[in-house]
């Protein structure tokens, strides 16, 4: 009986979408995906894909929404942000062009990652017209952040490559659980500032692509076809990947705005003028200055 139950709603489907031949869900593929679905030879993702959109996801992401501003919270009351002087002389580390790069893909996330926040949790919103104005806006704000990302990779891509200065900066977390004023091995950006880079160029690039599948949905691409990957197969997994990169992307975007803007006095006005008090810079980037006073640039 339920054989046939099922024959009968394959057919109904079938026929109610037969008008889009080239449709990659509804098209003359849909009979063969379903009946391949969790078969040999696909990814079998059906059960993870429910269980980590389902419960593991939201609670990841309500983690991350709560517990990383809590520890920044507490941060800020026991340790305090850095203050630096600013009577020393001025020291030139972004131009124009990176300022405007770094402030179209700062303005991007700013609502990339409160309207997928929302996109998450959208059954505790309610659903309805709120939630999808916020899918629309996230859709419509990852152009903006398109348009940044190779501009990024390629003006910082040198700089961005880990040193040895990374270990030694990741062994006492940057200095910033003590208020000493201690130099910190660092080139012209630390091993936090490169984590964050290549999740957000890197990661980005892969959201975006996760993105775009997740969105349009219903397109048909032949390599994925020739690769044997059926389109639900194709969403399921850009839906997982898409979700583990958002946790980084949103974590390391917290902690990026609270070392800018809270963690270190007036750090984020390099962003503005392009220049950093010369303290900030011997005592947080301490390589990197020692190699300007070999050029005498300071």
């Amino acid at each position: 009986m339920k054989k046939y139950i099922l024959l009968i709603l394959i057919a109904l489907t079938s026929v109610a979408y037969a008008a889009d031949a080239n449709s990659a869900i509804f098209g003359k593929d849909l009979i063969p995906n379903i009946l391949a679905y969790d078969q040999e030879g696909s990814l079998h993702l059906g059960k993870w894909f429910t269980i980590l959109q389902g419960k593991y996801f939201s609670m990841a992401f309500l983690a991350i929404a709560l517990g990383i501003p809590a520890v920044f919270l507490v941060h800020y009351l026991i340790i305090g942000p850095m203050i630096f002087a600013h009577d020393r002389k001025k020291i030139p580390v972004f131009t124009m062009f990176h300022r405007l790069i770094h402030w179209l893909a700062g303005f991007s996330f700013l609502i990339l990652i409160p309207t997928g926040f929302v996109i998450v949790f959208g059954t505790f919103f309610g659903g309805g017209e709120f939630v999808r104005v916020c899918k629309e806006l996230h859709a419509i704000s990852t152009p903006f952040f398109a348009v940044s990302v190779l501009p990024m990779l390629i003006m910082w891509f040198k700089e961005m490559l880990p040193t040895s200065d990374d270990i030694k900066w990741m062994m006492i977390l940057g200095g910033y659980l003590n208020k000493r004023k201690d130099p910190i091995p660092a080139g012209k950006f630390n091993a936090g500032q490169k984590m964050w880079f290549w999740i957000c160029t890197l990661g980005g690039i892969v959201m975006i692509i996760t993105g775009a599948i997740m969105y349009f949905q219903d397109f048909k691409i032949e390599l994925i076809t020739s690769l044997g990957l059926s389109q639900i197969d194709l969403l399921r997994l850009s839906a997982i990947v898409h979700n583990v990169f958002g946790m980084a992307v949103a974590a390391l975007f917290m902690t990026h705005v609270y070392m800018s803007v809270f963690a270190i006095k007036g750090a984020i006005h390099s962003m503005i003028t392009g220049y950093k008090e010369e303290e900030e810079v011997e005592i947080l980037h301490s390589t990197y200055y020692k190699k300007l006073k070999e050029k005498k640039e300071v």
